[in-house]
């Protein structure tokens, strides 16, 4: 007898993959060195403001009244400007929306599993003087509900209640902390970064040389300058349970910062004029040296807001889609993209 024809059991349907696609919208033109110099100097100046003693400020009659050439006079300098305008400048980028940090931060907390798109920053920097408008801003940023995601295990701490004794702990240098110990290094925090969406943040380190760096409880991402000739590549540092994250130096975000820094510097030290060409050769330096000379006997905080309208805007807005990979032919190997990055520019 003939057999007859076997069954075959049904194909199972095969299992959808999905990449997803963030599509880089230009929103504007992209500006020109002035505009660029101009959105990081602003930042400098402020960190220079709040980095005054508290004497200087008082006799110049208070934070909101001292005068761009009063601050020319009032400060000293320091080893740890530098550091701090780099800070100023790296909040400010994030805010503005500056596509070559925002992305790099972005893939930073991805790395630590911070979920959310709508990234942002808050600024918490206890060290310098009008730190309590600082940590008010902070606390004004945040919700009862904020987490703070450090990286162990546990659950996430409420980020707001402990803005007080972060500040406390830092004048004490942590000897009288009443910090979760989870969290116990908080008060070591340059910036909050986060998704408003999700209202998750990260304890962030922003420091100009790389090895100062700590292993501190409570701080997930440390922000860097990346160093010409070496890779910018996000890693995790396991000894400092850190996500380094180098910001590109060639062209790109830290280049404008040191450019702005020298041409704040040397107008500082030319009494809040313009510099001597030797000092500033670049014409896009001696413009903006040129803009800030023009406004010398206005409040510093009133330069900063007047010259925004004139710093880059946002030059891109990010949006996200998933999309089902459909296999072809014969595929049976998994496909290992996850996501694609497509820059759209605008014609203007």
């Amino acid at each position: 007898m003939a057999a007859g024809p076997t069954a075959t059991a049904p194909r199972a349907p095969a299992k959808l993959q999905t990449v997803e696609i963030r599509s880089e919208v230009q929103q504007n033109i992209i500006a020109d060195e002035v505009s660029a110099l101009i959105a990081v100097v602003r930042p400098i100046l402020q960190g220079i403001l709040f980095s005054l003693k508290q004497e200087a400020l008082e006799d110049a009659g208070g934070l909101a009244d001292i005068k761009l050439r009063t601050l020319a006079r009032a400060r000293r300098a320091g080893d740890g400007d530098t550091g701090i305008c780099f800070e100023y400048a790296v909040h400010d980028a994030i805010a503005r929306g500056d596509g070559v940090v925002i992305e790099r931060v972005a893939d930073a907390l991805e790395k630590c599993k911070v979920p959310g798109s709508q990234l942002s920053s808050i600024l918490f920097g206890v060290e310098k003087q009008g730190s309590q408008q600082l940590i008010n801003t902070a606390a004004d940023s945040l919700t009862n509900d904020s987490s703070l995601l450090y990286g162990t295990q546990g659950r996430p701490v409420k980020l707001k209640k402990h803005l007080s004794s972060a500040a406390t702990a830092f004048r004490t240098r942590g000897r009288t902390s009443t910090l979760p110990q989870s969290v116990s290094g908080l008060w070591k925090a340059d910036l909050f970064l986060g998704a408003v969406d999700t209202d998750r943040w990260v304890g962030t380190s922003v420091k100009i040389n790389r090895t100062h760096l700590e292993p501190v409880r409570g701080l997930r991402v440390g922000i860097v300058p990346a160093q010409q000739g070496n890779t910018d590549k996000i890693v995790k540092d396991d000894m400092k349970n850190l996500m380094v994250c180098p910001l590109p130096y060639d062209g790109a975000f830290v280049e404008t910062f040191y450019k702005a820094w020298e041409l704040v510097v040397q107008f500082i030290a030319a009494d809040a004029q313009v510099p001597r060409e030797v000092a500033l050769p670049r014409p896009a330096a001696r413009q903006v040296a040129r803009m800030l000379a023009e406004r010398r006997d206005f409040p510093v905080l009133d330069v900063i807001e007047a010259l925004g309208p004139l710093a880059q805007p946002d030059l891109l807005e990010t949006t996200t889609t998933a999309a089902v990979l459909l296999p072809s032919g014969r595929q049976t190997a998994s496909i290992n993209t996850s996501s694609v990055v497509a820059p759209i520019p605008t014609l203007f």
